[in-house]
């Protein structure tokens, strides 16, 4: 890609055009801010602020750049000046790569306060936003919705647009693009505040943007996508979870999986809630999330456990304390910990310096998977943090008297103070995670209820919960839990039109806890269930109900995943609206190997056709060579022998019939 950048007569700096080389498209603004700062003398001060763009500022100079931490990367560094500040707009361009970065470092020759910093400002014909829904409701179930960290696209030209922060606010306003976020921060004279990186990359074709932003995503995130296949006791023990109870599973699964059936040792087994001390007598004043009398205070004998099965220890942890730990919300406010209305503040100074020392003491001890659950609030009810501590305030709001999750912040009048307060909340625990990424490199970090699907997460942590999900899917059979579960997908994906690699999706599944279905049943479930393509795939079951069939068909599942992963990273879904009973399924291909799943949730019979295009994920490269076979009871004779790009598979699926085609 090309970025070309004028400067004007006046010495003013603009994009004067940008070429995509793969797409052989060009985007020439219709107008150009270039960036805008809002700046007042406080988020408490009314009608203080004012917005700055390229017209306000003179180019003093430009000079090459190359940033110290990418060293491929080559680029132009400008350094702008007015009254109000000296800016160092930094661009760079790494070889062989169709995206290009830009960033600023904002030096301020007088005191005042950063509201919102857009590190683009440009107008494009094509400009489009993908996910539109803004709902940063305090209340409310399924109203969890605040369009955080979701990418632009331009139609035509085929590029994608965005900050690489995952509480960003990307966004076209009559075609303007603007990709910024709001630190609501306050900047001392000769303070140097750098932002985050915006990002610009571009398409070979404008029908298949998602590609190139899914695999530039792949390309920054912290770690590579794992495999990642663990037990989770909730569903097991839920709250009664215990140090005998939890190692009696761990020889149990290591057993019947490993052992017997010569699956791959499990990458970790995890304790969820229920380990935390949270009776009469604990005492959070020093140390939070304390172990109770169940487990030994440095979970030796749990360690010793997974270390003998070639595994890991993992937590589940609440950041927040809003589940499994809000009896002690009120005794942390006594100690001088910021509350909110129902947990704790993820700005408070106080608070969030004694969570990141707890969390790096467990990392410190061995553990290697963190399940953070509850950041922001959960399923039905949000947190915020109205009393600014430690993030910006807007007492003018007449906020002094509400908690941090009354209805009344429901309200679009609350929502920049909202996002002020997500911006640094997110800042403080992508510290927490990066921390715990030097700490222990091969960590693998999820976050769950109250977080946001952002694909910028993805630069700290490993994988995302399904959005607006309950924790089991709900449905009293087998077709009625994968249609509850596959249409969330479908309404988050194609409904609502959200950007965020499935494969790294967290789904709560799949699960087990009795025997009382027959083989086949479980089998098609599973396999359907692991077709989603997410690399993290974690086992809720009940271990001492399983029977050997149980444990014959999740033994056969998982080695598959170990088979199909190398592809999970190109997964989508095709077909129809689960919802509407119409067939649908998902996709994932190479061009040596791939998969499709087809499922009808309907009474009737439904024929279906799946075309081998690259609508559907196949590459124009396909092997001819690839063979068909299944684990569905199903005759494959109706079947070519060999498959062809840009042919097409027609089949008849029986009601509630679950088919996977393997090809290799």
């Amino acid at each position: 890609m090309e970025r070309v950048l004028h400067v004007s007569a006046d010495g003013r700096l603009s994009t004067e055009s940008l070429e995509n080389k793969r797409a052989t498209t060009h985007l020439r603004p219709e107008a150009c801010d270039e960036f805008r700062l809002r700046i007042s003398d406080g988020t408490d001060k009314e009608n203080t602020d004012r917005t700055l763009t390229n017209q306000d500022f003179l180019v003093l100079g430009v000079s090459a750049y190359t940033n110290p931490e990418r060293k491929k990367s080559k680029g132009y560094q400008f350094t702008l000046q007015n009254e109000d500040a000296r800016l160092h707009i930094r661009y760079e361009l790494e070889a062989n790569q169709p995206f290009c970065r830009k960033s600023m470092e904002i030096v301020p020759l007088r005191d005042f306060t950063l509201e919102r910093v857009d590190v683009e400002a440009i107008r494009l014909e094509d400009a489009h936003q993908n996910y539109t829904i803004r709902e940063m409701y305090a209340q409310g179930s399924h109203h969890w919705k605040p369009g955080l960290g979701q990418p632009l696209y331009t139609l035509h030209s085929a590029s994608f647009w965005g900050m690489e922060f995952p509480a960003a606010t990307n966004e076209v306003n009559d075609q303007w693009i603007y990709c910024g976020y709001s630190p609501g921060i306050k900047l001392k004279a000769g303070q140097k505040y750098m932002t985050y990186n915006s990002v610009i990359g571009m398409a070979d074709n404008a029908e298949f943007i998602d590609e190139a932003f899914y695999q530039y995503i792949d390309e920054i995130r912290v770690r590579p996508a794992r495999l990642q296949i663990q037990y989770n006791s909730w569903f097991d023990f839920s709250r009664s979870v215990s140090s005998d109870k939890f190692i009696g599973s761990v020889q149990a699964i290591h057993q019947e999986l490993v052992e017997k059936r010569k699956c791959p040792p499990l990458n970790a087994y995890v304790i969820d809630d229920g380990w935390q001390d949270t009776g009469e007598q604990a005492d959070w004043s020093d140390t939070l999330w304390t172990v109770n009398d169940k487990f030994q205070a440095d979970f030796k004998d749990c360690f010793e456990a997974v270390k003998q099965r070639k595994s890991q220890l993992g937590l589940w942890l609440s950041p927040a304390s809003i589940l499994g730990a809000r009896f002690m919300v009120p005794k942390m406010e006594k100690y001088g910990f910021e509350s909110l209305g129902m947990g704790m503040s993820m700005t408070g100074p106080i608070y969030m310096q004694k969570l990141e020392e707890r969390i790096m003491e467990l990392a410190r001890m061995g553990v290697a998977y963190f399940k953070f659950d509850g950041l922001f609030g959960h399923l039905n009810i949000r947190d915020f943090e109205v009393k600014g501590r430690g993030t910006a305030a807007m007492p003018q709001l007449g906020v002094s008297g509400l908690k941090g999750n009354e209805k009344q912040l429901n309200d679009s009048r609350y929502d920049e103070l909202k996002e002020y307060y997500l911006c640094t909340g997110t800042e403080n625990l992508m510290r927490i995670f990066k921390r715990l990424g030097t700490l222990n490199p091969d960590i693998f970090i999820a976050i769950t209820n109250g977080a946001y699907l952002s694909p910028w997460w993805l630069q700290y942590v490993d994988v995302v919960w399904l959005i607006n999900a309950g924790d089991a899917a709900s449905g009293s059979s087998r077709t009625e839990e994968l249609v509850y579960r596959d249409a969330i997908y479908h309404q988050i994906w194609q409904e609502e039109r959200t950007k965020f690699p499935m494969n790294s999706i967290f789904n709560h599944e799949p699960k087990k806890t009795s025997s009382d279905e027959s083989t086949q049943t479980f089998r098609d479930y599973l396999y359907m269930n692991l077709s989603r393509g997410t690399g993290f795939i974690e086992l809720y079951i009940k271990t001492q109900m399983l029977s050997q069939s149980d444990w014959d068909v999740m033994a056969e599942g998982l080695k598959w995943a170990h088979e199909y992963f190398p592809v999970f990273k190109y997964v989508r879904m095709h077909g129809g609206n689960p919802k509407q009973k119409e067939v649908y399924g998902y996709t994932v291909w190479n061009d040596r190997q791939g998969y499709v799943s087809f499922h009808n949730p309907s009474d009737k019979p439904q024929e279906y056709v799946f075309k081998l295009d690259r609508k559907n994920g196949v590459p124009e490269n396909l092997s001819k060579h690839l063979r068909c076979t299944t684990p569905s009871n199903r005759d494959l004779s109706q079947l070519p022998d060999r498959i062809v790009y840009g042919e097409s598979i027609r089949l008849v699926l029986q009601p509630h019939e679950i088919l996977l085609l393997n090809f290799k």
